[in-house]
């Protein structure tokens, strides 16, 4: 599953080299096993990050997008509400270039889709997007996230 815009269908190749490498990657390695930290897949374009953490509610959470690299948010351990949106027109509430992160105020509308283990979303540069959102209540969780060069 990707989430996007049919304007955007034709901008990215959602199956390029830099992508099969990530799902490749993603396919034939225990990620269970993986301590938290970076793994690199194809050096600067293509790398993971494993992250453990618990989810927070909802309104603890803000959106965020990314100019240089592509998600691939994957869920290894734990459910989690993720929300997404597009970033046109949102109100940037901080911007962190250097670390290739802008966050936004929640709009009042926007869609979601609930992650379980093994489901994964991509969100391009134009998708904002709100990981890490509790389900019901906090939890644990395990995520591994792929980031891939635009």
């Amino acid at each position: 599953m990707f989430f996007t815009n049919i304007k955007l269908a034709e901008k990215y190749n959602y199956l390029n080299e830099k992508f099969l490498a990530a799902y490749d990657w993603l396919k034939n390695n225990d990620l269970k096993a993986l301590e938290p930290g970076k793994y690199e897949i194809m050096g600067d374009d293509v790398f993971a990050n494993v992250h453990e953490y618990n989810t927070l509610p909802v309104e603890e959470k803000k959106f965020e997008a990314h100019d240089k690299f592509f998600d691939i948010q994957c869920l290894v351990e734990g459910v989690e509400f993720f929300g997404v949106c597009n970033r046109e027109g949102l109100i940037v509430s901080e911007a962190r270039p250097e670390n290739d992160i802008v966050l936004y105020e929640k709009p009042e509308v926007y869609g979601h889709v609930i992650l379980y283990p093994g489901d994964f979303i991509v969100v391009a540069p134009e998708d904002a997007h709100m990981p890490g959102c509790a389900l019901t209540s906090p939890a644990a969780a395990k995520k591994v996230v792929v980031k891939v060069r635009v």
